[in-house]
């Protein structure tokens, strides 16, 4: 093990080597002497073959010479301490070896390095994500390690597959309110306190895109493993949306183009409206007057109050959840299904 750790230390310090050597070559020229028989005594291990004991001795040597002289009675627990600590240097290195890999499946395969918090991973899409709880001790982590190794190989020959719209049951609001013939069909899962998901609607919008496919709109409140919202408003958001569909088809658009693209009088948004300052009784205050802007008189108000209290409303919210979380696998929205694909993140006109 100790050449094995002497390998991974030189190795990692190979760069800082390599620039003291431009002023003193001597340094480098004994560096790759030690990283080659390092590389060797790695090279036999690897075909489980014995280590050279003289460049164990070597290290040890070099790293209790001093010790030797002075406190001899030392070196027998401070050769102890050396060999423990090669056995975590390696066992940290492949750790980190295997992290790495799973970071890479999981960018590949879930379209986020962190299969966990997908909003972390600096190098996936951008997306508001559907987090599971931390683990709270060392054997949930460890368990959670695993798991997410299930997750990745779980999702691989899903790359390779191909995704129809129409495949999925949702309970969804169509853009146009009716499906055009000819057109084909998208699906578009989206949170309404989802700043990303308000990024990708203005995009489709003014790139058109509504008018390119038969739009279903999916409005999904987004929960952490303790069901819990991510944004506070999103649940009464999509009863509303759903219950004003039920009582006329465009009221729920209408609902959430103004969450999406307009701004109160002091210019804030009002998806920021919802998120950070609207109680729920603001929140469905604000909802039953654009209603009412919309048309919508006291006896219409008071029919969607009752159908947003409906257990069908609740169930519908239960029954895409499955989907997404279950069948799809979503780790984060917003989430797209058009033209035989899965798309997350970000929508841009580039797509």
């Amino acid at each position: 093990m100790v050449c094995i750790a002497a390998f991974i230390i030189l190795a990692l310090i190979g760069v800082f080597v390599a620039l003291i050597s431009i002023f003193k070559p001597k340094i480098g020229k004994a560096y790759l002497k030690a990283l080659k028989k390092a590389w060797g005594c790695l090279w036999k291990k690897v075909r489980l073959q014995k280590c050279e004991t003289g460049f164990k001795e070597d290290v040890k040597n070099t790293l209790l010479s001093r010790v030797m002289l002075k406190y001899p009675k030392w070196v027998k627990p401070l050769s102890i301490i050396i060999e423990v600590l090669s056995v975590v240097i390696v066992i940290i290195a492949i750790w980190a070896i295997l992290t790495a890999i799973k970071s890479l499946l999981a960018l590949w395969a879930l379209g986020s390095c962190n299969v966990t918090k997908p909003s972390a991973c600096t190098l996936g899409a951008e997306v508001c994500s559907i987090d599971e709880s931390e683990p709270t001790n060392l054997l949930e982590a460890t368990g959670r390690w695993f798991t997410e190794w299930g997750e990745i190989f779980e999702a691989i020959p899903d790359k390779f597959r191909s995704y129809e719209a129409s495949d999925y049951n949702f309970n969804y609001i169509a853009i146009n309110n009716f499906e055009v013939e000819g057109l084909p069909t998208a699906v578009d899962i989206f949170d309404p306190g989802c700043s990303v998901c308000m990024s990708s609607y203005r995009n489709q919008k003014n790139a058109g895109f509504f008018d390119s496919y038969n739009v279903r709109l999916v409005p999904f409140a987004i929960q952490d493993a303790s069901g819990e919202y991510k944004f506070q408003n999103s649940e009464i958001i999509v009863k509303y949306m759903f219950a004003s569909e039920q009582y006329e088809s465009d009221l729920s658009l209408y609902i959430i183009d103004k969450i999406f693209t307009e701004k109160n009088s002091e210019g804030i948004s009002y998806q920021n409206k919802f998120n950070e300052d609207y109680s729920i009784d603001d929140a469905t205050a604000k909802l039953e007057q654009w209603l009412r802007e919309a048309g919508v008189d006291d006896g219409g108000i008071e029919r969607i109050r009752e159908i947003v209290n409906y257990p069908e409303i609740t169930d519908k919210m239960n029954e895409n959840k499955e989907i997404i979380e279950n069948q799809l696998k979503v780790k984060g929205i917003p989430t797209m299904i058009y033209d035989g694909k899965k798309h997350t993140g970000l929508w841009t006109q580039e797509n």
